[in-house]
């Protein structure tokens, strides 16, 4: 295992300024691939683009079956085939640890290509380090801080994606309007800051019931939204009766006070590609305030869409 650090790769650019590469036109090839591959990384700010420009462009210099980068998340790519032999490399900046990297092929690598191999990889550090700061500042924007779920934008987004995958496919979607019950009386009793915690526990329970696919999203205020994909109104009011209960359950303990919750949901599917998204939210809207008019903690489904033609025929 290799150590690029800046100490690091400052030692491996001296070392091939004092003669490990003792033929100066390898030393200014390697240069000279080394200002084009950096000038190549340049023109990304999406790690998935990074590491493919910097796979193609270090085996130009080296010969390499394959590489996978795991970053600091665990997360992994790999690009061509692993081999026998491997070197792996620590990313580490001193501001951020970028995760490792590692390279294969049948033969054992040479003490020169590693060095090679390190000079590359100081090109890649910090456009990959500028990269991930870059996603996660996009990601950040569609993130609610207080809940860590999808905010309002993020929501928007999601729903335009299912709406085009019910054109291309055919494929349903269902749309859960949650609103917790009498949260003005809790912020009014015990403060604003016992009723964040109250929604950051709501939505931390919303993501816990749900399946893996569902995505949960902050509406506004203490108002959730829950996309289900592939699936229609009793699917839907099935997954809401259960989150329901599941939100019946929530208690917060406060100065020797038990604070429950409840909420009350809305329930619309999109069977119809005609139908516009903002439809699909007036649905679940006015299914929502049915659930509050009934009496509140409960879940109520709207009417499915009708195009005109169905309306018609009906």
């Amino acid at each position: 295992m290799q150590d690029l650090s800046p100490t690091a790769t400052a030692n491996t650019a001296e070392a091939l300024r004092s003669g490990i590469f003792t033929d100066a036109s390898t030393t200014s090839a390697l240069l000279e691939a080394r200002a084009r591959l950096a000038h190549a990384l340049q023109t990304s700010l999406d790690a998935a683009e990074l590491l493919p420009l910097f796979y193609r462009h270090s085996r130009g210099l080296i010969d390499y079956s394959g590489l996978t980068y795991n970053d600091a998340d665990g997360n992994v790519m790999q690009l061509g085939h692993k081999s026998v032999h491997s070197c792996r490399y620590n990313l580490t900046l001193p501001d951020a640890d970028l995760g490792s990297i590692s390279f294969f092929r049948k033969q054992r690598f040479s003490e020169s290509e590693q060095q090679c191999m390190e000079t590359l990889l100081a090109s890649l550090a910090f456009p990959l380090r500028n990269a991930q700061r870059y996603q996660n500042a996009l990601r950040m924007a569609l993130i609610d801080p207080l809940t860590q779920v999808g905010n309002r934008a993020a929501l928007d987004r999601a729903l335009e994606r299912e709406h085009q995958l019910l054109q291309r496919s055919g494929q349903p979607f269902a749309l859960l309007m949650i609103d917790i019950d009498h949260f003005k009386q809790i912020n009014d009793r015990y403060g604003h800051g016992v009723g964040d915690k109250i929604i950051a526990s709501v939505a931390s329970t919303i993501d816990e019931v749900s399946r893996g696919t569902d995505m949960t999203f902050r509406f506004g205020g203490e108002e959730f939204a829950l996309i289900l994909s592939a699936t229609g109104a009793a699917g839907a009011l099935i997954t809401a009766e259960r989150l329901r209960r599941a939100v019946e359950k929530v208690r917060l303990l406060h100065d020797g006070h038990s604070i429950c919750a409840t909420a009350s949901i809305g329930v619309s599917a999109c069977a119809e590609p005609g139908e516009a998204v903002s439809q699909l939210i007036e649905r679940a809207d006015a299914a929502l305030y049915k659930a509050k008019r009934a009496g509140r903690n409960r879940s109520c489904c709207e009417a499915p869409y009708q195009s005109a033609s169905q309306a018609a025929k009906s």
